[in-house]
């Protein structure tokens, strides 16, 4: 009965990570989405936001592992002080306000851009995941969907939500982020 809930509270986990990485998803959607976006457009985003969220983890778990396999014991501290950091980064950047977009998100180029800016904080949690060993389909799975989701979500709510609501939704997420990292060191 123990592993049930273990493996349960591993799910939930992978879960809220998964919800705080799309938070910067549903931020900067909310600014784009504030200025006004079509359908289709919201689609490509929330598309290739999801894949970047699904790709970015799955190369830091890879890399996550064999820093893993490298630091032996050493791993669970390494990992639990890389999510205290991006965290702490998160919470940073949303006071300092600096989430402005200079790339146009209708342009393939932008669009890459956007979706590797709000992908490239789930690299380093896949990082640390990696050095768990946790189950690597289901984390993958969830981030690309929360991540792609919450972006499209944050696009529909932008017409309506002022920019203030952004800044706090990136904070929560760091925050969050930041309790499980020293959950994961302590």
């Amino acid at each position: 009965m123990a592993e049930i809930y273990e493996r349960l509270g591993e799910l939930l986990t992978i879960v809220l990570m998964a919800v705080a990485l799309g938070m910067d998803a549903l931020s900067l959607g909310l600014g784009i989405g504030m200025r006004g976006v079509l359908r289709l457009e919201m689609v490509r985003i929330g598309v290739m936001v999801a894949l970047f969220h699904l790709l970015m983890p799955l190369f830091g778990i890879v890399a996550g592992q064999f820093a893993g396999e490298l630091l032996g014991s050493l791993a669970k501290y390494v990992s639990g002080g890389l999510l205290v950091l991006l965290g702490g980064h998160m919470i940073w950047s949303s006071l300092l306000g600096n989430g402005e977009q200079v790339a146009d998100y209708r342009s393939f180029f932008g669009l890459f851009l956007f979706s590797l800016s709000v992908s490239i904080d789930s690299f380093s949690v896949g990082v640390s995941l990696g050095m768990f060993h946790s189950d690597l389909l289901f984390t993958v799975i969830a981030f690309g969907l929360f991540g792609g989701l919450m972006s499209v979500l944050g696009l529909r709510l932008g017409h309506g939500v002022g920019e203030r609501l952004g800044e706090y939704g990136e904070a929560a997420g760091g925050a969050i982020l930041l309790a499980f990292g020293l959950i994961f060191i302590f």
